[in-house]
């Protein structure tokens, strides 16, 4: 399966005139590369339909398709913006808007539902990490986020390992450490569906990835893909985060 590369803008960038600057940039640079696939998530209001062979997707959306959710956006506007996937459960979410694993599995559900397909971020708190609870947050937020998702919707959702304490902290995972949880990851996903749909599911690795650390992820942790917060934010280092997991 092709690597797969995706870019979280989160609150960023500030006017759309440098959203498009930047997409434009790093269309150009990865407009030739076949072996990997790219996905943008910008903030919604940037979403645009002129893709030019590159995926475009959400950060969030509701688990509602309409009604009275306000500053919410649907999964099915979503998809009519142009987006192919969707961030669900990212640790922000789960952090500062106190997203429970009921509700992102409820997104997951709607998203598969409507066409979209999924990144569930999942990971662990710099506690839990300590107290050696990594092992039981991955497979509680697995299982509870993929509560009654079916075999057929796995077909449509990657996961993406981001141990908390490394997003945005400019320490990132260890590859024997990322390996290990990838591993896991996959033989968790073995015991909720079957070793077929463990081995098709695309497991990213994201935590501080930049172009200089990326390609042992994919390479050496036997991750199949990443997810690239601040990094994706300059043209010319997520080009070269894309290259590297060529």
């Amino acid at each position: 399966m092709k690597p797969l590369i995706v870019a979280n803008w989160k609150m960023n960038p500030q006017t759309e005139k440098e959203a498009k600057q930047l997409f434009d940039s790093i269309k150009k640079g990865v407009k030739d590369i076949k072996t990997a696939e790219v996905v943008i998530c910008p903030p919604s209001v940037y979403l645009a339909s002129d893709k030019g062979g590159i995926s475009l997707g959400g950060q969030n959306c509701h688990w509602e398709e309409k009604g009275a959710y306000t500053g919410e956006i649907s999964a099915l506007m979503l998809k009519d913006l142009g987006a192919d996937y969707v961030i669900l459960g990212h640790s922000e979410r789960r952090k500062y808007f106190k997203e429970t694993d009921e509700e992102i599995n409820k997104k997951i559900k709607k998203a598969v539902e409507v066409g979209l397909k999924v990144i569930l971020c999942i990971g662990e708190s710099a506690e839990e990490w300590k107290q050696d609870k990594k092992s039981q947050v991955l497979k509680s937020q697995l299982e509870n986020g993929l509560d009654k998702v079916t075999k057929d919707g796995m077909k449509n959702i990657s996961i993406a390992y981001e141990p908390i304490w490394a997003i945005g902290t400019g320490d990132s995972c260890s590859v024997d450490e990322t390996m290990k949880s990838v591993l896991f990851i996959r033989q968790t996903l073995t015991n909720i569906y079957n070793r077929e749909i463990a081995d098709k599911t695309r497991i990213l690795y994201g935590g501080s990835v930049n172009g200089e650390n990326s390609g042992p992820y994919i390479k050496e942790a036997l991750a199949n893909g990443l997810l690239v917060g601040g990094a994706s934010l300059k043209a010319d280092e997520f080009i070269k985060i894309v290259k590297s997991a060529t």
